[in-house]
């Protein structure tokens, strides 16, 4: 199962417009409010060097960006194969003489 973590504030419009998209892709993901807990903010730090803006947001451990990196991943139709874990497989057509 794809592990997605997102670094956010209480008050942010990018949080949540990041939020709903994961939420319409029916993803789940794990929220850390860096608001409440200063350790939270200096962990997103580390992780991602150079991250000063909310939200921060990791699939299986990736650095994916901001808001607007989440929505160009879309726009290229990355997105959905890095939620399900990278598999774009076809499934083998299993109607062939094979299947007899």
């Amino acid at each position: 199962m794809t592990k997605i973590e997102i670094y956010s504030k209480k008050i942010c419009p990018y949080c949540v417009k990041a939020k709903n998209l994961l939420d319409l892709k029916g993803a789940d993901y794990t929220e850390y409010m860096i608001d409440s807990d200063p350790d939270l903010a200096a962990e997103m730090q580390k992780r991602n060097p150079g991250a000063r803006t909310v939200p921060q947001i990791f699939i299986d451990g990736k650095a994916i960006g901001g808001c607007d990196d989440l929505y160009k991943l879309e726009e290229k139709g990355e997105l959905d194969a890095l939620l399900s874990g990278g598999s774009k497989q076809k499934t083998p057509d299993r109607k062939g003489p094979a299947a007899s």
